[in-house]
């Protein structure tokens, strides 16, 4: 009978939770991401995997990680395909955001070293370009002429066939595409913005138990500070210390 009692309390409870939009924590979480260089390489490793990792296994959540471009990755959590992608601004789009960030984007303006000096208020004024889903145009004020591009292979030709006057990107991707160029001097790079880093939840009582038990260790690995070595292994910047002017 005391067996009975105990799965009718377990039934009453998980339609409860199932009402609710309330789900027990999830035994792993499926990451998606665009492959970034030394953040979220394909085999695994980065910086981004290691402070994610960090975040959940630790809390008892496996990390499970999938390498798709970054439309794609979005599309995949908006379908309930994946549990959160990597890399997204805040309220970018439509999706669960938690209260912390994970880390920030250093975003730079690449263009030929003859163009003006532009900052952030500035910007928006020029032919801009960046990779298509990023919508930069939310966050840099009065951005109205941009093209979004596929791929990062082209960038260095579209700026030297004057296709546009700046190309916006992260700082590390913003470097990797300068080795790239024969004569790196021809170019400039120009810092615009900082922006925190978020993963985008899917909307769904998974994603809302994935997302609660993300922001817990979020706050209890950076107050305990906890997150710092990772940063520094990988040679970034600490994104939990007062800010610093840009270089």
């Amino acid at each position: 009978m005391g067996r009975w009692r105990w799965l009718l309390g377990t039934a009453v409870l998980a339609c409860w939770a199932a009402s609710a939009g309330v789900l027990p924590q999830p035994a792993h979480i499926d990451l998606v991401s665009e492959a970034w260089e030394d953040y979220t390489n394909a085999d695994g490793s980065g910086l981004a995997w290691d402070v994610l990792r960090e975040v959940f296994q630790p809390a008892g959540v496996a990390v499970v990680t999938r390498t798709e471009p970054y439309i794609r990755s979005v599309g995949l959590v908006q379908q309930g395909q994946a549990d959160a992608w990597v890399g997204s601004y805040q309220n970018e789009t439509h999706a669960l955001y938690p209260r912390w960030h994970y880390d920030t984007d250093h975003i730079y303006a690449l263009s030929l070293a003859d163009k003006p000096q532009v900052d952030f208020s500035s910007l928006g004024r020029y032919r801009l370009a960046w990779v298509r889903g990023y919508q930069f145009q939310k966050y840099l004020p009065d951005a109205r002429t941009y093209n979004e591009v596929q791929r990062r292979n082209g960038i260095l030709p579209m700026l030297e066939h004057d296709r546009a006057d700046y190309y916006v990107d992260a700082l590390n991707e913003i470097e990797v595409i300068l080795r790239q160029a024969a004569d790196p001097g021809r170019f400039k790079r120009v810092h615009v913005a900082e922006l925190p880093l978020y993963l985008g939840f899917s909307d769904s009582p998974r994603g809302r138990a994935l997302l609660a038990v993300y922001d817990q260790r979020m706050e209890q690995l950076v107050k305990a500070g906890q997150l710092r070595e990772i940063y520094q292994r990988w040679g970034q910047p600490y994104p939990f210390d007062p800010p610093r002017p840009a270089p």
